[in-house]
């Protein structure tokens, strides 16, 4: 590229930001940068990006003298106003044909409410989720781009080189129109809440129901991380069991505050499928629990008078242990459902036309809930492009017949224990009215219309019936 300009600019030199910048360096891209407090700029120059093709720009004037024309501009800051802020600097000193990339985690509304704005001006706009954390973005995160093709080509080479590689091929694809990637990002991130979820119950189920300490925790998670459950984010529970506080000694994990915070994408993830009418009850539970965690005082109070039974398991530990695994793992795979079929019918919503091989192929590397499940899901909308639910794969199908008799063994022994486990509970749930034929809907109608007059149908008869039922 020489002298004749960077192909692309990065805004934001936050942790993710700046070890996105040093990733697309090392791959010879070379990236002209910026920060909206210019003494971070200088920092990040002096201490970490020696020796890199990094330009700094310290006005945005110069930042977009660096660019090659036409621009290719990366904002990677906090969601929300700030995204705002930025592109009402950036607007009138654009060009048509310039692009702009949010990679932050923006609402997927706003991806669209950005989409018109840069389009009515002439310039191209896409959503670029990213998933991974700090260590992702410097080292391969997985890539979820989405809007017009023609932005997605423009930078693919970037984003292909920069992204975790599988097996060959790079965690990154074009998923779709509009905002399919920043959606594509929020259900990924609701997934993700469900499945710490679950993880987070086992826990609790070892801790209080058989008093594993940390070392045996880890040596659990350690074990069930070499077999179906192979994932990121079991790996690094074995990981935080292993780990002590440097100022005590003791398991750091002990010294934690039981309240979970949250950003809003598991939150998003439950009111979108919501308006959907995509029932996803993992997730909604997981981030329940993020909420009551958030009652500690009340909870505190609770324990004093609300008494419950003895959470203590009686039993030999490892006849707890083997049905809890593959209670996680069947929970698992109904989480990955849920997710995925709240994609597969935004697509259809929203016209994403996402492919969720393809979707499954980039979440293998890269991002939080990569995990060798990954692998079946991708062969399963392989085989089936067109399947509404992972429950109906008949290999991902059977997993889960040959464990939900330890799923239900390990739901019905956290309610004898008084342990809650609301994200293994609701995945038995969903698994047993999904494969129910008939549900007691037809009473809820029937009282719908007896209170409001709200109408139902027949299953002996087509049409739409009122009755008059009887008053007091």
């Amino acid at each position: 590229m020489g002298n004749k300009g960077c192909d692309l600019g990065l805004i934001g030199l936050g942790v993710m930001g700046r070890n996105l910048a040093l990733n697309i360096a090392d791959h010879s891209f070379p990236v002209a940068v910026y920060n909206r407090t210019v003494e971070r700029t200088r920092e990040f120059m002096e201490k970490e990006a020696a020796g890199q093709d990094l330009r700094p720009g310290y006005t945005l004037g110069e930042f977009l003298g660096l660019l090659r024309r036409p621009r290719a501009i990366l904002i990677l800051i906090q969601a929300g106003p700030a995204v705002d802020a930025v592109m009402g600097e950036l607007l009138p000193f654009l060009s048509a044909g310039d692009l702009i990339i949010d990679s932050g985690n923006s609402h997927f509304t706003d991806t669209d409410r950005r989409s018109k704005l840069c389009g009515d001006k002439g310039l191209l706009f896409m959503g670029l989720g990213i998933s991974g954390g700090e260590h992702g973005a410097r080292y391969g995160p997985s890539l979820m781009p989405g809007g017009p093709r023609e932005a997605y080509e423009r930078v693919r080479p970037i984003l292909e080189a920069v992204a975790a590689q599988v097996e060959g091929e790079p965690c990154v694809a074009y998923l779709g129109a509009g905002s399919s990637g920043h959606y594509v990002k929020m259900v990924h991130n609701g997934i993700e809440y469900g499945l710490m979820q679950l993880i987070a119950e086992t826990y609790d189920l070892m801790k209080r129901g058989l008093g594993l300490s940390p070392e045996e925790l880890a040596s659990v998670y350690e074990a069930w991380n070499r077999t179906e459950l192979n994932s990121y984010l079991v790996e690094i529970t074995a990981r935080i069991f292993r780990q002590r506080d440097q100022k005590t000694g003791q398991p750091l994990i002990d010294l934690i505050l039981d309240q979970a915070r949250q950003k809003g994408t598991g939150k998003w993830t439950s009111w979108d499928a919501m308006d959907l009418q995509v029932p996803t009850p993992s997730i909604d539970a997981a981030v329940m629990m993020r909420d009551l965690s958030g009652y500690k005082a009340e909870r505190q109070a609770a324990a004093q008078v609300l008494k419950g039974p003895a959470a203590a398991f009686p039993g030999e530990r490892e006849s707890f242990i083997g049905p809890l695994k593959h209670a996680l793992y069947a929970g698992m795979i109904i989480t990955y459902a849920q997710g995925l079929a709240l994609l597969s019918q935004a697509s259809r919503t929203y016209h994403y036309q996402l492919n969720l091989e393809l979707v499954a192929r980039i979440w293998r590397g890269g991002c939080i809930i990569r995990a060798a499940l990954l692998q079946e899901i991708r062969a399963a909308f392989r085989a089936r492009p067109d399947l509404p639910n992972l429950l109906l794969d008949s290999r991902l199908g059977q997993e889960v017949l040959a464990r939900q008799a330890d799923l239900r063994a390990i739901a019905c022994r956290a309610g004898e224990l008084g342990l809650p486990a609301p994200g293994l509970m609701a995945s038995l749930a969903y698994f047993d009215a999904y494969r129910s034929a008939t549900l007691p809907a037809n009473l809820t109608q029937a009282q719908r219309d007896y209170f409001g007059a709200h109408t139902y149908e027949r299953l002996d008869a087509p049409g739409i019936f009122h009755t008059q039922w009887p008053e007091d």
